[in-house]
């Protein structure tokens, strides 16, 4: 099947760089994923997104007449939403934390959880202060 621009296709991860990946596509033909079209957020680090030999789907953004293929990750998932990879639910056990009761209201919980997070604050806020020092700020010398 010829390659032509707007088709999504199939290709393999091939290779990782600083700007982008290169995706080889059906037929041997190797194309470039810029970083700015890796995913929907902001990508600093495309091989935290990408692995070599990996499938991806792209679409086909356009071929120049060097035969320079560009693609666009993002702009296949966004054509066909199914392929977003999607993330299990997560379950989360609120009863499961240090001297938690079963029985415990959510009020008693929520106050809980209140006192701890302000001790937390506190000791937070002890610690830098003590990194700056105890002299405040310093005056400058007058002339």
């Amino acid at each position: 099947m010829p390659l032509e621009v707007g088709k999504i296709v199939e290709g393999k991860v091939t290779g990782i760089t600083a700007f982008g990946a290169f995706v080889q596509l059906p037929e041997g033909k190797t194309g470039l994923v810029h970083i700015s079209e890796v995913a929907q957020e902001y990508v600093k680090d495309v091989s935290a997104h990408l692995k070599e030999n990996q499938m991806v789907k792209v679409k086909i953004l356009s071929i120049d007449t060097n035969g320079k293929v560009s693609l666009s990750i993002k702009k296949a998932m966004e054509e066909n939403p199914t392929i977003v990879k999607s993330r299990p639910p997560v379950e989360v056990d609120w009863n499961s934390g240090k001297n938690s009761s079963s029985n415990a209201s959510f009020e008693d919980r929520l106050a809980k959880f209140m006192k701890d997070s302000d001790e937390k604050l506190h000791d937070l806020k002890k610690s830098v202060e003590s990194k700056r020092g105890s002299s405040g700020y310093r005056k400058s010398a007058q002339y």
